[in-house]
């Protein structure tokens, strides 16, 4: 047969490939092959077996070949097959030996003398070393050996930036820091065209800046991309509605405690792309937050129907039920999804906090430490073990878990306010103070509804100090933010009965009960504070309110 005719016949199998028609595909590559017995075509014939998910076949015939072992290609095509049979100790072993540092840096390889026959060269390609390192990272991690899994994903992403599902991976399973992932984006070397992409990294990763800061980002992304290419349609207005970039607005509206917010952002990006899980997940988020069951319903309801093997659409039914306070059958759904997923962050915390708002503490703690052990770079797992012992008075190892919070996540003001929480509980009132501030200057956008407890918090250390100027003055910005909490009423009431100010203080001890009127506090107060204006006569400079 001439040349021409096998080139014919390599065209047809590249045109089944892309047809999807993998059977003629395994069918001429086979005849190809056995014609030429040319590496490139036998290579052809073992991506279209791998393609039809004829694993054990197409292995054996990459396995069998000479330069499986010397061209880069072949032995990673190998290592997939391995991988897809879930043979991992011998998919580590097909790639061969290597060592990585804590930084992702590579070093003591045997692949020094190994080829890589380019099929092609006329796209830009993905760096092989950074798919053979990213698979590694995948069989460490299903050997559940989470720390070389993050050393490899690391060196995948090193090795090169375009591998974006190592970045994926990283973040997704909460393997790194804030910290971390800030100075692992700094060590890329991004190509002089990748501009943009830099950008959208740093919009993927933890978002607890200030709103100028992260709202920069965005800005930065679009400006830099319209900059990138001034001719063509501008590439800023495809990116600007782009999924993945309003997807990572969403996450940020909801860190800042913007429900409502996020929810009208993915609510508009789930008619344009239903199927977008990644913002499923952070509308799930939102409407748990806002209590809106009847959507979540919907949602759990579509997602068991489309993905029921996913662990989001049992996580999905959890949500419905813990939302409706029906915590048995959240707690089950929670546990359903662990199973499918044992790597899903959102189902091991919601498992525990199911158990947590029944007060069954083991089983909350236990769900806890699981998520920490998972997740070392979530601080949500080691911030809820220390809400856990406070709830049982255990301030002191609280706060040792509070601190470790801090070390993971040093930016999220939730951090600082348990923190004061915990030295107020402990009579320490002005170490109080100093982390209820500092959760205040932490707060990434203005104050909301969601951070009025923190300055009432800061208002009680404030009182507990007899600074009554400046705990009157927290209170009365606690209003401005919520207009119907007992507990600043109350508040108010008992600083102006400390300072003498009777008038004033049976007023707000009203209006305290006119929002509780069954509080056993505010009923004492309000008698004694009536007991003694009766005794000291009303203060004619008084202006009543």
């Amino acid at each position: 047969m001439r040349e021409e005719e096998i080139e014919k016949l390599r065209g047809v199998v590249r045109d089944c490939v892309s047809k999807h028609l993998y059977s003629s595909a395994i069918f001429f590559a086979d005849k190809v092959a056995a014609l030429t017995n040319d590496p490139a075509d036998v290579y052809m014939q073992a991506q279209a077996l791998f393609l039809g998910r004829h694993y054990r076949r197409a292995f054996h015939l990459l396995n069998a070949s000479q330069i499986v072992l010397r061209d880069l290609r072949f032995r990673y095509l190998a290592a997939k097959c391995l991988e897809e049979l879930k043979e991992w100790d011998q998919c580590l072993s097909m790639l061969g030996e290597a060592k990585v540092d804590d930084d992702g840096n590579v070093y003591d390889t045997k692949d020094s003398n190994v080829m890589y026959l380019d099929k092609d060269g006329e796209d830009r390609e993905i760096n092989i070393s950074s798919a053979i390192c990213f698979l590694r990272g995948k069989a460490y991690e299903a050997l559940e050996n989470r720390a070389q899994a993050r050393q490899w994903y690391k060196a995948a992403i090193k090795a090169d930036p375009l591998c974006y599902e190592a970045l994926e991976c990283l973040i997704e399973n909460h393997m790194l820091t804030c910290e971390e992932e800030t100075s692992l984006l700094s060590s890329l070397e991004f190509g002089t065209e990748d501009g943009w992409l830099s950008s959208f990294y740093s919009c993927l990763i933890k978002k607890y800046d200030k709103e100028n800061v992260v709202e920069a980002k965005f800005r930065e992304l679009e400006k830099e991309s319209y900059d990138s290419n001034h001719a063509s349609p501008s590439l800023t207005h495809s990116l600007r509605s782009n999924t993945d970039l309003v997807t990572c607005k969403a996450e940020y509206y909801h860190q800042c405690g913007e429900y409502q917010k996020c929810f009208e952002l993915t609510s508009i990006l789930l008619e344009k792309d239903p199927f977008h899980l990644k913002c499923t997940l952070v509308h799930l988020a939102a409407a748990m937050e806002l209590g809106h069951s009847n959507e979540l319903y919907l949602m759990a309801c579509n997602l068991v129907k489309d993905y029921p093997q996913k662990a989001l659409s049992w996580f999905a039914v959890g949500c419905y039920y813990y939302c409706i306070k029906k915590y048995d059958q959240s707690r089950r759904f929670f546990s359903k999804a662990t199973n499918l997923d044992g790597t899903f962050p959102p189902a091991w915390i919601g498992f525990g906090n199911a158990y947590a708002a029944q007060e069954e503490g083991d089983q909350a703690m236990l769900a806890y430490r699981t998520a920490a052990r998972l997740f070392p770079g979530c601080h949500l797992p080691t911030l809820y073990i220390g809400m856990e012992y406070m709830r049982t008075h255990s301030f002191k190892l609280a706060e040792q878990f509070f601190m470790q919070a801090k070390t993971i996540c040093p930016s999220d003001p939730l951090v600082y306010n348990e923190l004061g929480v915990v030295a107020y509980h402990m009579k320490e009132y002005n170490k109080a103070v100093w982390w209820f501030e500092k959760t205040l200057a932490h707060i990434p956008s203005s104050l909301s509804e969601m951070w009025e407890p923190t300055v009432v918090n800061l208002a009680h250390a404030y009182r507990k100090l007899k600074m009554y100027h400046d705990a009157l003055s927290c209170y009365e910005k606690a209003l401005t933010l919520s207009n119907r909490s007992l507990s600043t009423y109350a508040g108010l009431a008992y600083t102006y009965h400390l300072q003498d100010n009777f008038s004033a203080a049976i007023t707000y001890y009203h209006k305290a009960l006119w929002l509780k009127p069954d509080d056993q506090f505010c009923t004492e107060m309000l008698s004694v504070a009536l007991g003694d204006e009766g005794r000291h006569g009303i203060d004619p400079k008084i202006e009543f309110r």
